[in-house]
């Protein structure tokens, strides 16, 4: 596989090859996979052997019609079916949204999921890109997502939570105050495709109030719950007339029959289910303590069942998951292809404690050799994009998808600055191409046992925002330039001038932050998990709590 990885990776259209592709190139066996970001707990085993002892029917018959199967899926999360639409993953779903729905722009803050950008553009919309900003740790900032949307006159708006690459995460008062702002835009798109394995929030989810109202959709994803994601199912959920609309475009049988063996079995496994999300939780903050403790690797807060990482100075993400691959056979998912991100960040999948000991180890040997010593070479700028289509490459590259001119450029660039903030001294001295062989040889850092702590200025607790109410008119005036007072949030303090560029070599991660304090709450202490008083009892539309 060595002489073949990096072709691998630039033959395929996806950001990754896919498991099948890697499988056949190596032993016949698959690398321990931190890339594609699915439930490591479920299904079980025993739900494994059930589908095995059925295959045969399974493969060989037509599905129930999608209706069938809708309705029993509307059951067990307890939804009026009117409300809700099911399709062959997300991505069927998104691409039917834009082309039902988006009339002539989209908003999107970026980096995100790439399909939110890519799909608009390949279909001749204008998508207006909001970016992120790492000097904030890829906090959204609501009120001025908000200001950007008047400002560009922009019919869709889209939010990601949690946010794929960096498991950002907004509460529900949050969301439904930006909702009603935004009410008389064509749509607003919430896309909660990770949210069960969020725990800052009992109920988090907006599906509740999206069904009244008139241009509110929540998409949710069935394949990364479930550790599922070759069936390909997932499901939308808006009033009766948006749902409809998108229904009556599906295909009768666009649902498979593995798809549906899943929906209906599961009423059986809910409690199996809901331990493997609290699983998740306990997993992601274990591995972001241990991530921790490589020097120079800043680690972001996330509430998604992945991690967000910087790779020390010094350090190209290409490299890194090439040798990770072929020497450690272990997959990352490199973000180089993520608009308003670079090849300087990975996003690594949440697994078991064994998996991720593997990894640190791995990124120990790559990054720094058997003595954290120097990183590997910094090879390229990392700046590159690529979606796989060449018409999409193109817009992004010179006018953001016919937007704002030069925004994708400075989204993506000086990523390694904080999004334009000169890096300091200290830092500049820090960061030659080979990071000096200063750290001497040692075990590996021991951190205390994860414990609360207050998050560092850089993540503050936020009062919830408040936005401007709806225009009355069809076409709204232009946004002020500036918000009014009631409409402002606290601004984020400021870093201090030492940590403002990237994290210097030999620091665990960025402003100190240590595995307790990277809860992915951005300052607010996680709210204590639920358990369900029944074994059979099921998650809510919310994906916690009990439905009876």
């Amino acid at each position: 596989m060595a002489d073949n990885v990096t072709s691998l990776f630039r033959s395929t259209a996806a950001h990754s090859p896919s498991m099948a592709a890697l499988t056949r190139e190596g032993d016949g066996s698959g690398p321990v996979d931190f890339c594609i970001p699915c439930n490591p707990y479920f299904p079980t085993p025993a739900m494994f052997e059930d589908m095995a002892a059925r295959l045969r029917d399974i493969i060989t018959y037509y599905p129930s019609s999608a209706d069938t199967i809708t309705g029993e899926l509307c059951n067990l999360l307890q939804l009026p079916p009117q409300c809700v639409a099911m399709g062959n993953g997300s991505t069927e779903l998104i691409t039917w949204i834009d082309h039902l729905l988006v009339r002539e722009s989209l908003a999107v803050p970026v980096p995100t999921f790439g399909r939110w950008t890519d799909q608009p553009m390949e279909t001749g919309k204008r998508v207006d890109m909001f970016p992120l900003q790492e000097s904030n740790g890829f906090v959204l900032d609501l009120a001025q997502y908000a200001e950007f949307i008047r400002k560009r006159g922009t019919r869709v708006a889209v939010i990601c939570n949690p946010n794929n690459p960096d498991g950002g995460f907004l509460h529900k008062q949050q969301l439904v105050q930006f909702m009603d702002a935004m009410a008389d835009l064509d749509l607003v798109v919430i896309d909660e495709s990770f949210l069960e394995f969020a725990d800052a929030e009992v109920e988090p989810s907006v599906v509740q109030e999206a069904m009244l109202r008139p241009n509110v959709v929540v998409l949710r994803s069935l394949g990364k719950n479930f550790g599922l994601h070759g069936i390909r199912f997932g499901y939308l959920v808006a009033n009766p007339s948006l749902a409809g609309k998108v229904r009556s475009m599906l295909p009768k049988w666009n649902l498979n029959s593995f798809a549906e063996h899943v929906v209906f079995m599961l009423k059986e496994h809910g409690a199996e289910y809901m331990q493997s999300l609290q699983q998740v939780r306990r997993d992601r903050l274990d591995m972001a303590g241990q991530l921790a403790t490589l020097p120079g690797l800043t680690v972001y807060p996330s509430q998604g069942n992945f991690l967000f990482v910087r790779l020390p100075v010094g350090a190209e993400g290409t490299v890194v998951r090439d040798r990770m691959l072929t020497e450690h056979r272990i997959l990352v998912r490199e973000c180089g292809n993520k608009v308003g991100s670079s090849s300087r960040f990975l996003r690594l999948v949440v697994r078991p404690q064994v998996d991720v000991r593997r990894l640190v180890t791995g990124l120990e040997q790559v990054l720094y050799g058997t003595r954290r010593g120097a990183a590997v070479p910094e090879l390229a700028t990392g700046t590159g994009y690529s979606s796989g289509t060449a018409a999409v490459d193109r817009l992004v590259g010179a006018t953001n998808g016919a937007g704002m001119p030069g925004l994708a450029a400075q989204a993506m660039a000086g990523q390694s600055m904080g999004a334009g903030t000169p890096m300091p001294a200290a830092a500049q001295a820090a960061a030659p191409q080979q990071m000096p062989q200063q750290i001497p040889q040692q075990a590996p850092q021991q951190i205390p046992a994860p414990v609360p702590q207050p998050v560092p200025a850089q993540f503050p607790q936020q009062a919830p925002q408040q936005f401007p109410q709806p225009m009355a008119a069809p076409a709204p005036a232009p946004y002020p330039a500036q918000l009014p007072a009631a409409a402002q949030m606290p601004a984020p303090a400021p870093a201090p001038a030492a940590m403002a560029g990237p994290t210097p070599p030999g620091v665990p991660a960025r402003g100190g932050l240590t595995a307790a304090q990277v809860r992915g709450t951005n300052g607010l202490s996680p709210a204590p998990a639920t358990g369900w008083p029944q074994a059979q009892s099921w998650p809510n539309a919310a994906g916690m709590g009990q439905t009876g």
